[in-house]
């Protein structure tokens, strides 16, 4: 019996079963209801650590249901574990609709962290810059897919995203189209598994590398991709060059240069050499 009445939101391996905390396992072992997205899974996972549960199902179709369920085990004073099928819930996974309203009714949600393949692809990539952006799996439709990919092409953090094996080259293609075919991907896959693989090159060497193997195709993906450049603040971008070429044309310097700030966002000084060095000043 656990001290506190509450739902626990715990994290569970993304692979290899050993990857789960002794506070996770005596939690699991302790709760009176374990919700799981599926029962199965879970089912396996806790027989490996010789753990007997009561399970329920909470998932993508019926959380919203099963939230009411939930409310009144928790009403009768009985503590709920939720997890699904790997990694932390509710990130790129059921269960935000179930904490969202387990707080409204002053329950105590509590969580257990763990594994997350994000932070796991992270950590062995190598990559230097600090910040990164956390996207989840992009619009399973080109089109769409594309339209979100344009909205990030200025983030200058790395771009994590999550992909599925039957999309994960129509995914990349989409990429080097958007992005050109010279910013770095590193792909990692089946992380914790037998067949672990953690590459990185262009996105055109990328590319050629999933074509060039099938077995590559295979698995649940991590996508990490880097941002965009970092320009020197010396430097004035294409944008900016062209925005100030044309307001020269019809402005005078002063006035061209004020615009061409505000339009920008880049810096004035820069520019105003800039426009001095454009009309031959």
């Amino acid at each position: 019996m656990l001290e506190k009445i509450a739902l626990y939101v715990v994290a569970t391996p993304i692979g290899n079963l050993s990857d789960i905390g002794l506070r996770a396992l005596d939690i699991l072992a302790k709760v009176d209801v374990v919700a799981a997205e599926h029962i199965q899974n879970s089912r396996h996972l806790l027989a490996a650590h010789s753990i007997t549960a009561k399970l329920i199902s909470l998932h993508q179709h019926n959380e919203t249901a099963v939230t009411d369920k939930i409310l009144t085990l928790l009403n009768s004073g009985k503590s709920v574990a939720l997890v699904t099928d790997a990694g932390t819930p509710g990130i790129s996974d059921p269960g935000a609709i179930l904490v969202k309203h387990v707080r409204e009714q002053g329950y105590p949600v509590i969580p257990v962290p763990g594994a997350n393949a994000a932070i796991c692809a992270l950590s062995a990539a190598g990559i230097m810059n600090p910040h990164f952006l956390f996207y989840g799996f992009l619009p399973a439709k080109s089109g769409l897919r594309k339209r979100e990919l344009t909205a990030l092409k200025s983030q200058q953090c790395t771009l994590v995203f999550y992909e599925a094996p039957h999309r994960i080259l129509e995914c990349v293609a989409d990429m080097m189209d958007i992005f050109g075919p010279h910013r770095q991907l590193t792909i990692a896959r089946e992380l914790t598994k037998l067949f672990e693989t953690i590459h990185t090159g262009t996105l055109e060497e990328m590319l050629a590398w999933l074509q060039a193997d099938t077995n590559q195709q295979k698995g649940e993906f991590v996508l990490l991709l880097s941002g965009a450049e970092i320009l020197d603040k010396s430097e004035t971008s294409e944008h900016a060059r062209h925005t100030l070429e044309c307001l020269l044309a019809e402005l005078p310097l002063k006035q061209a240069v004020k615009l061409a700030t505000a339009i920008t966002g880049e810096n004035k000084n820069t520019l105003y050499q800039l426009a001095l060095d454009l009309t031959g000043r």
